[in-house]
């Protein structure tokens, strides 16, 4: 049987880096991409992306799109913005305070910009896929983490890569508990990849993103890292 390969969008955080990790059990891994669209964690996620590269021996290249950032009006960028704040025990009590913290952090477009550069990539080095960290917790959210986004996108690529590219999401059918259960089954080391939205020397704790992991962490583990404790809760 042939080896397949892929290409893997690594942002150095927990979904994406299980995802890649998972993907080379069936396929080949032959580039990480790690966008710079001057998000505030832009160079922990890079440093993270670039440490989980070099472990496992997979070349890795920084995308900047220095245009995104000019555009966009998200808290994520935008420092003066607020970026929404939950405690771990608050998510999921409120749908619209939720939807309200998507909107926040929403990009114009990002993962759909992401995936047509790597689905570009991918293409050029005769590639088979390429490998994502979307999960159905996120999903309820924000639709471009959804199945059925890669779905279309992937009839959509039928038409504009000449091998028919395809993207893979081993984690989309998981939520955040499940995916730090396979991380710890996988042996990743949580404590070098960077999920936090902000950019400190500490994950805030305190973000949307780091009250998930929180979450996911309290029913697998009886404490919390001490990487995660610096928001308060």
């Amino acid at each position: 049987m042939k080896e397949t390969s892929a290409i893997a969008v690594l942002s150095g955080g927990l979904d994406s880096t299980v995802a890649m990790k998972l993907a080379r059990k069936s396929s080949r891994i032959v580039l990480a991409l790690t966008f710079d669209y001057g998000q505030r964690a832009a160079k922990k996620e890079i440093a993270a992306a670039q440490g989980s590269c070099q472990k496992w021996d997979i070349p890795h290249n920084v995308i900047e799109l220095p245009w995104l950032a000019k555009i966009t009006h998200t808290a994520l960028v935008q420092k003066e913005r607020k970026l929404p704040k939950f405690n771990a025990t608050e998510l999921g009590q409120s749908k619209d305070r939720e939807q309200k913290s998507a909107i926040a952090v929403w990009v114009p477009n990002r993962n759909s910009v992401f995936l047509a550069i790597a689905a570009a990539h991918a293409e050029a080095l005769a590639a088979d896929a390429i490998v994502v960290g979307f999960n159905a917790e996120e999903a309820a959210a924000f639709p471009d983490n959804s199945i059925d986004f890669i779905k279309t996108l992937n009839q959509t690529l039928t038409f504009s890569t000449q091998n028919k590219v395809k993207i893979i999401c081993p984690t989309a059918e998981m939520n955040k508990i499940d995916i730090l259960k396979k991380a710890v089954e996988l042996d990743i080391d949580l404590e070098k990849l960077w999920s936090c939205y902000e950019g400190g020397e500490k994950p805030c704790g305190v973000c949307e993103s780091c009250a998930r992991t929180k979450r996911a962490m309290q029913v697998i583990t009886p404490h919390t890292p001490s990487h995660l404790k610096r928001g308060k809760q």
